[in-house]
């Protein structure tokens, strides 16, 4: 172990860098609560989206290498703010009018459209529990309006009111001067209409612990803060949840960048250290915009999997935490192949190189080994040259390549092999456009038929490749990548493919000798 603490201590992979970061926070003495406590925030407003995954995703990676460096325990909790008013109706749910007469509401209040939960908020925070167990992830599910009702938020809540003026000092700083007049820290819930009130203090009494403000209809009501009806702003409620429950470490997107030093402010204020932050950039869709909970665009977890492990997303989400990243399904297939290349360089690679390795992020000790014989690319081909529907035809060809392969022996390549025939019928069958070769590709592709004709070497993908860059040298390809890409248009349909030479290997000779004959007859692009 003291190994590897060495090692990791050195370590300049992302989540060690945040993990002591944290751990100095505590180098004098450790916590008096006698753990770490790492939060993730969920707002539910909408369907969980895969940027609330990576949220977790990479807050476990901090918290695991925390656990490397240190032995002092932690936590984990994954906090939803389902006490939020439901300020606009998600255009991603079935009937959305019904939830119009809702708008304002907690959404832990709010009937749920798909009919299978208590309110829109129990609905939408069962999705995500049930997308977080999928990954295994070790967390404590926390409910906004569970906290406040239950009196666990009451102290500080009263300690608000206490720190009333101080709090507004911060916020109203912050705001612009139309909104000063009309901003309070706290929002009452109205016991007539059920709407989170957006309404002005008429008094704040610290004694007594209540608030004093005008309702909907223009009654003067006075109310307790706690209990339940009534909960902070959005602002004021990060600082006081990080108070509340003694938080040591969270991690938001970019958005909220700007908020970082009203968070800390009111955290200290309520009388607790403010937590260590890291701050990641955005994911966006296919057009650069940045993917919403309320309007669905981008990936869900559920389209992921669909067509992918639960791996592969954990490494996409590894990788350059601080670096925008497209989120769309085309993402898939690379983000597949490279999580299976670090796999197999995880296993001779030295503790040091380990650390550093995104595998190990995700795993932790018990890395596996991957037992993928054909890429995921070479796969997505295979599935459109052959026409598979289903998973066993692939087999057939992967039998051949790889003799000793089997999907009892090979579950993560007889899981990719489904998920590739999945994403090829939906993605890439759509998309082929195959053309017919020119005058000197055309002589290139009879070569290559008639050299594939005299192959008696078996399936060795590297001398067909070998093969292959012969021919387009040969007939004077310049780049020599115009050569491949000739290929992929011609017999793929596709401008990119895979590693031609492992292809023919895992296809048959015979097979693409036919391929290529059926591309030089102009039967392809058709």
């Amino acid at each position: 172990m003291s190994d590897l603490r060495d090692a990791a201590l050195n370590s300049k992979a992302w989540p060690f860098v945040e993990a002591k970061r944290l751990l100095k926070r505590y180098e004098k003495a450790a916590p008096e609560k006698g753990y770490v406590l790492f939060e993730t925030g969920y707002g539910p407003s909408g369907l969980p989206h895969i940027g609330t995954f990576g949220e977790v995703a990479r807050t476990t990676m901090i918290r695991r290498a925390f656990q490397v460096l240190s032995d002092i325990p932690t936590r984990l909790i994954c906090f939803s703010d389902d006490m939020d008013g439901m300020r606009k109706v998600p255009g991603n749910v079935p009937n959305p009018d019904a939830l119009v007469e809702h708008l304002q509401k907690p959404l832990s209040v709010v009937p749920d459209p798909f009919g299978t939960h208590d309110s829109f908020g129990d609905h939408n925070n069962a999705m995500l529990r049930r997308f977080l167990d999928t990954f295994g992830f070790e967390y404590e599910f926390y409910s906004a309006a569970e906290f406040y009702k239950s009196g666990d938020f009451d102290a500080v809540l009263l300690r608000a009111v206490e720190k009333y003026d101080e709090i507004m000092e911060v916020m109203l700083a912050s705001l612009r001067e139309e909104r000063r007049a009309t901003y309070s820290c706290f929002l009452p819930i109205s016991q007539k209409t059920g709407r989170v009130l957006y309404v002005p203090m008429k008094s704040v009494d610290a004694a007594a612990g209540t608030i004093t403000f005008d309702d909907e209809d223009g009654e003067e009501v006075t109310m307790p803060v706690t209990g339940g009806g009534v909960k902070l702003q959005w602002k004021p409620d990060f600082g006081a949840r990080w108070a509340a429950l003694g938080v040591d470490f969270e991690m938001y997107g970019k958005d909220h960048s700007t908020n970082t030093h009203i968070y800390d402010k009111i955290c200290r204020i309520l009388g607790m250290r403010a937590p260590e932050h890291f701050v990641y950039e955005m994911f966006l869709d296919e057009n650069g915009e940045k993917i919403s909970k309320s309007s669905g665009n981008g990936i869900s977890i559920d389209e992921w999997l669909t067509y992918a492990s639960a791996e592969s997303l954990s490494y996409f989400m590894y990788q350059k935490p601080k670096t925008a990243k497209r989120l769309h399904f085309d993402v898939i297939p690379k983000a597949v192949d490279e999580y299976h290349q670090q796999l197999r360089a995880y296993a001779d690679q030295d503790t040091a190189a380990r650390l550093n390795n995104p595998v190990f992020h995700i795993h932790g000790a018990d890395v596996p080994t991957s037992n993928m014989v054909v890429p995921f690319a070479m796969l997505l081909n295979l599935a459109a040259v052959s026409a598979a529907q289903d998973k066993d035809k692939l087999w057939g060809f992967i039998r051949r390549y790889a003799p000793d392969a089997a999907p009892e022996t090979h579950p993560d390549l007889d899981a990719a092999a489904g998920f590739a025939v999945a994403y090829y019928n939906d993605f890439v069958k759509p998309t082929r456009v195959f053309r017919l070769p020119d005058e000197t590709e055309r002589a290139a592709l009879s070569d290559l038929c008639d050299r594939l004709k005299e192959w008696d070497g078996g399936a060795d993908g590297d001398t067909l490749q070998s093969m292959v860059f012969a021919v387009g040298k040969a007939h004077g390809f310049d780049p020599l990548r115009d050569w491949f890409k000739a290929l992929y248009e011609v017999l793929l349909g596709a401008s990119q493919g895979p590693r031609f030479g492992g292809f023919i290997a895992l296809y048959g000779v015979d097979e693409s000798i036919a391929l290529i004959q059926q591309g030089l007859a102009g039967e392809l692009a058709v």
